[in-house]
C-alpha cells in the first residue's frame, strides 16, 4: 500500500471514529447536548480535527442518517429477487428486526429521535428522500399482494402505514427495554416470537 492509499485509509478509519463516537453520543445524552467538543473528547482528538471533517453538528447527523438508510435499503436489496410479494413482504419484516436489533443505536437515530427531521424543516427545499425511498419499497410490495389477491378489501397506503408501524413499535419498545420492564416471560425473544403471531394475522386478510 502506497502512502497516498494508506493516508486515505487513515482519513476514511478518522471519520468512522468520529461518527461512531457521534451516533452513541446522540442516543446517550441527545443532539442537544452533544457537542463537537464532546465528540472530539470523547476520541481524544482535537475540536479542529472533527471540524476538519464535518462543519457543524448536522452535517454528523445527516451524514449518520443517510448510512443508516443505506444500510437499510441495501438488505432490502437482497429481496428484490424474490418474485412472490407475500414472501418478500415477510421477508422485509424479518429483516427491519434483524437491522434494529443489531443496531439499536442507529435505529434510534433513523425512527425515533427528532432531531433529524427538524434538521429537514430548517432545510429549504429538502425532503426526507431516505424515508420516502424505504416506504415506497414497502408500499409497492404490499400494492403487489394485493394484485395477487391479497388484502382484500384494504388500501395500500395506509395498510403499509400500519405495517411498518406495528413492527416498528415492537422494535422500538424492546430496544428502550420497555419489555424487560414489564417482566415479560421471554424478553429477549419478543420481537420475533410477536412478528410471527402478527403473520398469522396478516396471512388471514
Amino acid at each position: 500500500m502506497g502512502t497516498a492509499d494508506r493516508k486515505a485509509k487513515e482519513k476514511e478509519q478518522l471519520k468512522s471514529l468520529i461518527l461512531d463516537s457521534a451516533r452513541k453520543l446522540f442516543v446517550e445524552k441527545g443532539v442537544e447536548q452533544t457537542t463537537i467538543r464532546s465528540i472530539a473528547k470523547s476520541i481524544d482528538y482535537s475540536v479542529g480535527t472533527v471540524y476538519v471533517y464535518f462543519r457543524d453538528k448536522n452535517a454528523i447527523l445527516n451524514e449518520l442518517h443517510t448510512q443508516g438508510f443505506a444500510q437499510l435499503g441495501g438488505l432490502f436489496k437482497v429481496l428484490a429477487h424474490v418474485e412472490n410479494p407475500m414472501e418478500r413482504l415477510i421477508a422485509m419484516g424479518r429483516l427491519y428486526i434483524k437491522f434494529a436489533m443489531e443496531n439499536p443505536d442507529m435505529y434510534e437515530l433513523m425512527f425515533t429521535l427528532k432531531a433529524p427531521m427538524e434538521v429537514l424543516d430548517q432545510a429549504k427545499n429538502e425532503e426526507w428522500n431516505e424515508g420516502i425511498s424505504a416506504f415506497t419499497v414497502l408500499k409497492t410490495t404490499v400494492e403487489q399482494c394485493i394484485a395477487a389477491n391479497h388484502f382484500k378489501g384494504h388500501e395500500p397506503e395506509p395498510l403499509t402505514f400500519m405495517i411498518w408501524s406495528l413492527v416498528h413499535g415492537m422494535c422500538s419498545l424492546h430496544i428502550s427495554d420497555r419489555t424487560n420492564g414489564v417482566h415479560l416471560n421471554h424478553a429477549n425473544h419478543i420481537v420475533d416470537a410477536g412478528y410471527e403471531e402478527f403473520l398469522k394475522i396478516l396471512k388471514k386478510l
